[in-house]
This record gives structure tokens, C-alpha cells and sequence, in this order.
């Protein structure tokens, strides 16, 4: 807390100013958090690196959100533990953005996108986390998470120029090679990349109490899709959003339990027994499968395929079908949804062409 406050200082966050009773003052604390968010977008830029050969590094922003400048005035209690001296009861006026501000992420962006927009990025339209560079045979990707920065080099000497640019403007670290980001460890080599939550899986098996489970072969009861009135509620609804969340990040790299994944999501408003029962299936399926990953190789292909099934009218409460595709660029998997369809088809030819619509989409 010493160094986070130290930063806040040196990055000049606040002034003091005397308290006075008709301002709205908010409330300051230390909280500290893993970040897990992230989208597929990344798949396809460590295919595009891999099968060039281009460095993939992982890069940091020391305290991030304090670069980001406030345009609204907010008053802020002085942090606990780190109260002014001389001036105990004065109040912080914020001049920088700061962790758990609502205006804090928007802050921080702008003015991130701003400073890479002027040393040559371009901004991805379909997706904002994504900035390109070219200039001449220079190719570069850069995806921001929070303050985690990958960035794909066509070269050693463009990295070194990008960074020497970034850190003109932000406090960056490199840290090094890519080996892991957001709770996904990876490894590199001569095959390519292999991708593992497996640590991730531990901590979800762990959380429910599981730890000494016999797995199972498949992630999914085969004998057919469950009503959302089946049997009694579970006692604990939350414990089970909270499940079935962890288990939608962790198919960032595991296409295997996708479609379990989305079945037992449909319940999440009101879980039953049997509900729980289907999660729990998928917990021991991994249990026997935690060394399982995503693996992407080199590709001389820069081809797009995709691949869509549905069934038809397969849910028993609505008849509104199940579709399911996965997209290849070149030789790996970059994209694989499970999904219900949004409303009932006539027949299966029917299911079928919405799901290759949707697809192609």
C-alpha cells in the first residue's frame, strides 16, 4: 500500500482542500482484485504472430488508472492509514482518475487511445481492446486488458521503437515473452503456442469441494436436455452463478465444455437440484482433464472455416433449438459459441439455416 500510495503522490492524484459541509464526499479504501475479463479477439492475433514467427511480448502500466484525467470534480476522503499531518480533516480534491471511479476506465482509455493513435496505432473498429500499427513491412498488434498490454512485433527493432514511445507517456514495464495473462498460462515451441487454465480449473474444483471427485468421460448428460422446473430449487443460488460464471471464463481455452457451459447458463435466474447436478458433472470432467488446452501452430493458411450444427426444437420448455459453430483461421480454432436460438424453427433444415446464417454473420 506504501508504493500504491507513493504513486498516487508522485502522479500528483489530488490537492487538499478544507471540508465543507454542503459538498459530497466519497468514501476512499484499498481493495485488491484479480482481473479475469477478456474476449477471442486474442486467439486470432497469436495466430497471426505465431505462424509469422513475430515476438509476443507482455507489457505492464504501472497504476494505470492514474493516468487518466478527470473532467468532473470529485471530492474524496484522504485514504485510511495515510491521513495528512497537519491537515487531518481536509478533504481530496481529485485531478486524476482513480481505481473504482465510475469515470476511471473511460478516463484511462481515452487517454490511452489518444497517445497510441499519435504514434501510428490505428484503432480496431470491431473491437476497441485491439490497436494496429503498419508502416511500409512493420506490422504490429496491440491488445490492452486493464493495464496488461500484449504486444505483437513483426520485429525486434519495431518492439524496441513502440515501447521506447509508450513509456515517452506511461510508466511501462516489459515483462518479457508472453508466459501468462488474466489466469491463462502459456508455453511456447517449435510447435507453437499451447494455452492452459489448469490452475484456474484447480480453484474452481477447490471452491466447490470437490478436490478428491472421480472424473467422468463426458462433460454432458447425454440423455437429453433438462426443463427449468425440473425438481426442487437449490438452496443456494448464488454459489451456483457464481459456478457457472467461472466456468464461462474458463472456456477461453477449453472448446470441450462449451456447449455444457451454455446449458447449464440457461438456469442461472432459478438453479434446481438437478441443475446442480449437471454442473457438477462438468467439475468432474475436469477433474480428469486439467492438463487440456488450446493449442495454436504455425499456418501457412490465412483461410477462414467454419463448421455449424443445431438441433431442432431441442428444449423441452420453449422447442427453440441449439446451434453451435467453430471458425478456423487456417489451422486453428479461433471462435466456438454455443447458443440458443431466438426463436422456433419449422424444421431442422430451418435450425440448421439460422445456425449457418448466424455464422456466417
Amino acid at each position: 500500500m506504501t508504493d500504491e500510495y507513493k504513486a498516487l503522490m508522485d502522479n500528483k492524484t489530488w490537492i487538499l482542500v478544507p471540508r465543507q459541509p454542503h459538498i459530497h464526499v466519497i468514501l476512499s479504501m484499498w481493495i485488491f482484485k484479480h482481473k479475469t475479463k477478456l474476449d477471442a479477439t486474442i486467439r486470432t492475433v497469436l495466430t497471426l504472430a505465431v505462424s509469422n514467427s513475430w515476438s509476443i511480448h507482455q507489457l505492464d502500466v504501472k497504476n494505470a488508472f492514474l493516468h487518466g484525467h478527470l473532467s468532473e470534480i470529485v471530492y474524496m476522503y484522504q485514504p485510511l492509514g495515510f491521513r495528512d499531518k497537519k491537515f487531518p480533516n481536509h478533504m481530496c480534491l481529485l485531478k486524476r482518475s482513480l481505481y473504482g471511479l465510475k469515470q476511471a476506465p473511460r478516463a484511462w482509455y481515452q487517454r490511452f487511445a489518444v497517445h497510441v493513435s499519435a504514434i501510428g496505432f490505428n484503432h480496431s473498429k470491431c473491437n476497441h481492446s485491439l490497436f494496429v500499427y503498419r508502416k511500409g513491412y512493420d506490422t504490429s498488434y496491440l491488445l490492452l486488458y486493464v493495464d496488461d498490454i500484449i504486444l505483437v512485433s513483426s520485429s525486434d527493432k519495431l518492439h524496441d521503437h513502440l515501447l521506447s514511445l509508450l513509456a515517452t507517456e506511461f510508466a511501462m514495464k516489459d515483462l518479457g515473452p508472453l508466459s501468462s495473462f488474466l489466469g491463462i498460462h502459456v508455453t511456447r515451441s517449435s510447435k507453437g503456442l499451447f494455452l492452459t487454465q489448469k490452475a484456474y480449473a484447480m480453484d474452481i474444483i477447490e471452491r466447490v469441494g470437490m478436490t478428491s471427485c472421480n472424473p467422468v468421460a463426458t462433460p454432458v448428460d447425454l440423455q437429453g436436455k433438462q426443463s427449468a422446473d425440473l425438481g426442487d430449487l437449490y438452496p443456494k443460488p448464488t454459489l451456483y452463478r457464481s459456478l457457472a460464471g467461472a466456468l464461462q471464463y474458463l472456456t477461453f481455452t477449453r472448446p470441450d465444455i462449451s456447449y455444457a457451459v451454455q446449458q447449464i447458463c440457461l438456469h442461472m435466474h432459478a438453479p434446481r437440484m438437478a441443475h446442480m447436478h449437471a454442473l457438477k458433472s462438468i467439475i468432474r470432467y475436469l477433474q480428469g482433464t486439467l492438463s487440456t488446452g488450446l493449442h495454436i501452430s504455425p499456418s501457412s493458411s490465412r483461410s477462414l472455416v467454419a463448421f455449424t450444427d443445431a438441433d431442432w426444437a431441442g428444449f423441452p420448455d420453449t422447442r427453440r433449438s441449439t446451434f453451435g459453430y467453430c471458425v478456423y483461421l487456417g489451422d486453428n480454432l479461433i471462435s466456438w459459441p454455443s447458443k440458443r436460438q431466438a426463436v422456433v424453427s419449422r424444421s431442422s433444415a430451418e435450425a440448421e439455416y439460422r445456425g449457418v446464417a448466424n455464422v456466417v454473420a
